[in-house]
């Protein structure tokens, strides 16, 4: 454990080192996360500007279910594209190779290899919205704290789905960009699910679990979730990132090196 730490302080810190020599993008980042975060809020204020409500949720509760979403945007941002969206590169221009030679796993190198701060402001304007609502609807602090539970359990499991996406590369070489499928599914969850028809909400949570995403760890936070939901929640994380390292060892079974 202690190894994989220490290559991982020394990957994020090269990553930052180099990311900071182009500083004038983190502004360019800022505005355009505070231009999508405007924009998500305009949206959710035309349903509720007339007095309808998603049902059982309120605006301020609603504004919880978009702070979540904006979390994950940042998430994604600095942690997943940067990352995972190169194994398409990797396996085109045959430097897959190299990675799979170096002494630790290859799915952890090509998870962390990068780090962009780019993704940071979606981050900051997350928790400030959570914040905000949160204050308004007079949660405790301690209503946070479990509210991390499930949202981890979230981003793990955006994490292996998108992996999973970008080891079929190994496959289908020539695939661009297979990873906006999947972001333009979770977009459903700057949303409560209650907004969605009865066949869309079972899609959402069964078929692509975009509500364990978003809804569930809102839920949880605001202290109506059951916790059938949060055991579910975990053995959906686990689950899945189970799954995504055997389907990875699975998929090399089938790449033909650049050198063979």
């Amino acid at each position: 454990m202690q190894k994989y730490l220490r290559i991982l302080r020394q990957f994020w810190g090269a990553a930052i080192a180099a990311e900071m020599e182009y500083r004038a993008n983190f502004l360019l980042a800022s505005l355009s996360s505070l231009g999508n975060l405007a924009g998500s809020l305009f949206g959710l204020f035309l349903f509720y500007r007339q007095g309808y409500t998603f049902s059982g949720w309120s605006w301020d509760e609603a504004l919880i279910v978009l702070g979540i979403f904006t979390l994950l945007q940042g998430f994604s941002a600095s942690f997943l594209v940067p990352n995972l969206n190169r194994i398409v590169r990797h396996v085109q221009e045959g430097t897959l190779d190299f990675v799979l030679l170096k002494p630790i796993s290859s799915q952890f190198w090509l998870s962390t290899y990068t780090l962009s701060p780019w993704g940071l402001p979606d981050l900051l304007f997350g928790l400030i919205l959570i914040g905000y609502a949160g204050h308004q609807l007079d949660l405790p602090f301690t209503s946070y704290l479990v509210g991390m539970i499930p949202l981890g359990f979230g981003l793990i499991s955006l994490y292996s789905l998108w992996f999973m996406l970008g080891a079929t590369s190994i496959w289908f070489v020539k695939i661009y960009n297979v990873t906006e499928v999947l972001r333009g599914l979770v977009e459903a969850g700057r949303f409560p699910m209650a907004a969605y028809p009865a066949s869309y909400r079972i899609f959402f949570t069964f078929v692509i679990p975009v509500a364990f995403l978003t809804t569930a760890p809102a839920e949880v936070i605001l202290a109506r979730s059951q916790t059938s939901w949060l055991l579910a929640s975990a053995c959906l994380a686990a689950g899945l990132f189970y799954t995504s390292s055997r389907f990875w060892q699975f998929a090399l079974r089938f790449y033909t090196s650049a050198s063979s």
